[in-house]
């Protein structure tokens, strides 16, 4: 072996100890963090959340309080998604997120409440083949129907607006393939289901990505969860 495929082989190595680094590194829980959640490198990007409920509280004017609960006073992490995407490059700017954590809120919600229905389905479908179930079984079927009916409420919140349409925008903002539609209900599945950025939203349905149609689809969407938040809004 020669000197100089003996520094390449050693250069190579190096290179694939730093990336195997980096990987564990996004991948371990930060300082802070309960002991047992594992080090996963598919989980990706993370972002540390302290769980929190409402307890009540005599004492304060509301009658409530808010209390930490994670557990032994750790902190917890989830999965960073597009609206934390969102608010890092605004803060890079020094400019407010584009979205209120209310709208934030329930575009998470709306997203929990889908992929958790979805996983559920099969259980569901397990459960009704083997009647005559325990009473857990009947807990779950109920909390499922539950879980459908508020996603259909949150769905016609969304409606079957326009977000983008080809009538609205000049010839050149749209791409070669030429202009489709996007539907509310496409927009919200796209960024809060599947994480997709405006960008890639635009040019899957055939536009070109300009500041000014992200812009359009930006406040499409503002507009969209503001409806869906309003479900859960106070009369």
């Amino acid at each position: 072996m020669t000197k100089e495929y003996r520094r390449m082989a050693q250069g190579r190595a190096a290179e694939e100890r730093a990336r195997l680094d980096a990987v564990l590194s996004r991948a371990t829980p930060v300082e802070g963090c309960g002991p047992l959640i594992p080090v996963a490198p598919a989980r990706g990007p993370q972002v540390v959340v302290t769980p929190l409920r409402m307890v009540p509280d005599p004492k304060d004017s509301t009658g409530w309080k808010v209390e930490e609960m994670g557990w032994r006073g750790f902190n917890a992490v989830r999965a960073a998604d597009v609206f934390d995407d969102l608010a890092r490059r605004a803060a890079r700017r020094k400019a407010a997120p584009p979205f209120s954590p209310g709208q934030v809120q329930v575009a998470r919600l709306y997203r929990d409440l889908v992929e958790r229905h979805d996983a559920g389905g099969m259980r569901c479908s397990s459960l009704e083949t083997g009647r005559g179930g325990s009473s857990s079984g009947g807990e779950f079927i109920d909390a499922f129907i539950e879980e459908g009916r508020v996603i259909d409420l949150l769905r016609r919140r969304i409606g079957a607006g326009v977000a983008m349409a080809v009538r609205r925008v000049r010839p050149s903002a749209r791409g070669e393939g030429g202009a489709r539609i996007i539907h509310d209900r496409v927009l919200v599945d796209e960024i809060c289901l599947h994480g997709r950025s405006f960008r890639d939203v635009l040019e899957r349905h055939g536009w070109t990505g300009t500041a000014r149609n992200i812009n359009m689809l930006v406040v499409s969407l503002t507009a969209v969860l503001e409806r869906m938040r309003g479900h859960f809004a106070p009369a």
